[in-house]
């Protein structure tokens, strides 16, 4: 017999042992037959042949004398070569207690095919098992937790749309949500249902990390748990990091982080929003790292910078409709860019000329807040850098601006 992990719940005619061959043939000339399960021998000589979940009504008409149900049946060697992984594990547990407890197939969406992990805790996709049915599972997420081999389960939710970007992560089984995530070499620790993380910042931590900063003070003006902060202070050797957070969670979760890396000495964080942050010109550079729009720093990034300049590293979400937004107070270069008919190009090229005039329209707003904020003394501005970090959303994308500020008398 079979091991029951390798057996699943299958729709099947039941039919005497010497019909069974013409049966299968029949079923298979008609595009009925499930290969997906082995026919299997049952008591009293007759055979369960496994059938299309979709094709309950036809077979009915087919063998209008003969049983139909659900019974598990055995994997065909195809299938259980498939089903080692996880993710056919769950789908296969789970869909015999669908049957079992009589929950719709069309449910089968809600199985997660991919998931977070962090050491023994599991975030399923937000879409996962939301459908009330669902309750009908004793124990669903204990079952789930065993199918995915670990010890806590928890559920992804959009980021909280509030000031302090908040995870709502719920957990679904166990008692805390702290995980400690290690990206080159730095140690963050968090809990997933109080502070977010991105994994999909991991190359702009990289590249931060391969920056010289050897002498520098950096001014985090967005630090949460430390996404940047760690990399400037372990890898980048900036001599002192300011970073300034106002959710108490990152907050506690920073100056954790920053004790585990053994970096505190050369951190100072400051609690509150970052607008209000009262700090003497003192930056070599400015760290935005904001999304979807870091524009409200702007004006404290500039108080911060040393008279003799620095860099801004700016950040925000770049949307293909830029190119046809309005755009006040532009340059040549600018109304240039705006003038190109950008309607010919197509995908990736749309949204690399939107970024291009993302650029200089922010170039020419911080010019003009270095002259306003900074006296009299003439300014200019450089791009040295434009990185996309990752796509954000359909026609969205999150990029980084690494710009020169330079006061023209220098």
């Amino acid at each position: 017999m079979m091991p029951s992990k390798e057996k699943a719940f299958a729709l099947s005619l039941i039919i005497p042992r010497e019909q069974a061959k013409k049966a299968r043939q029949k079923l298979e000339d008609n595009g009925l037959f499930d290969p997906t399960y082995k026919l299997s021998l049952l008591e009293g000589g007759c055979v369960a042949i496994p059938v299309k979940q979709d094709s309950m009504e036809t077979v009915s008409c087919l063998w209008p004398d003969h049983v139909l149900k659900y019974l598990s049946l055995p994997l065909s060697q195809k299938i259980r070569a498939k089903s080692s992984t996880p993710a056919s594990k769950l789908t296969r547990e789970l869909e015999s207690f669908m049957h079992q407890r009589g929950i719709s197939n069309e449910l089968r969406r809600e199985i997660p095919k991919k998931w977070e992990r962090h050491q023994d805790l599991v975030i399923i996709p937000a879409s996962s098992f939301v459908s009330i049915e669902w309750e009908k599972i004793t124990n669903l997420w204990e079952l789930v937790a065993r199918c995915l081999s670990c010890q806590r389960l928890a559920r992804h939710a959009p980021i909280a749309n509030d000031n302090t970007r908040s995870s709502q992560v719920a957990l679904l089984l166990g008692n805390n949500g702290l995980v400690i995530h290690t990206d080159n070499g730095i140690r963050y620790s968090y809990d997933v249902t109080k502070c977010m993380f991105s994994a999909g910042n991991i190359t702009e931590k990289l590249r931060i990390a391969s920056l010289d900063c050897t002498g520098e003070t950096v001014v985090d003006l967005y630090a949460g748990i430390g996404y940047f902060t760690l990399p400037y202070l372990v890898h980048a050797g900036a001599n002192h990091v300011h970073s300034c957070e106002w959710n108490p969670y990152a907050l506690s979760a920073l100056r954790q982080n920053l004790h585990d890396n053994g970096v505190l000495d050369r951190c100072t964080v400051h609690q509150g929003d970052c607008r209000l942050l009262n700090l003497p010109p003192v930056a070599d550079r400015v760290n935005l790292g904001l999304i979807p729009s870091s524009e409200d720093g702007w004006p404290t990034a500039i108080r911060v910078l040393r008279e003799k300049g620095g860099v801004l590293h700016i950040h925000s979400n770049v949307e293909e409709s830029f190119a046809s937004e309005d755009c006040t107070e532009l340059n040549t270069e600018v109304t240039a860019l705006r003038t190109e008919n950008s309607s010919c190009l197509s995908g990736k090229d749309r949204l690399r000329h939107a970024c291009r005039l993302w650029s200089s329209c922010t170039q020419e707003k911080i010019l003009t807040l270095l002259h306003s904020i900074k006296g009299s003394r003439q300014w200019s501005v450089q791009q040295m850098h434009l990185e996309v970090i990752k796509s954000y959303a359909p026609h969205i994308v999150h990029v980084v601006l690494d710009l020169k500020c330079s006061p023209n008398d220098v």
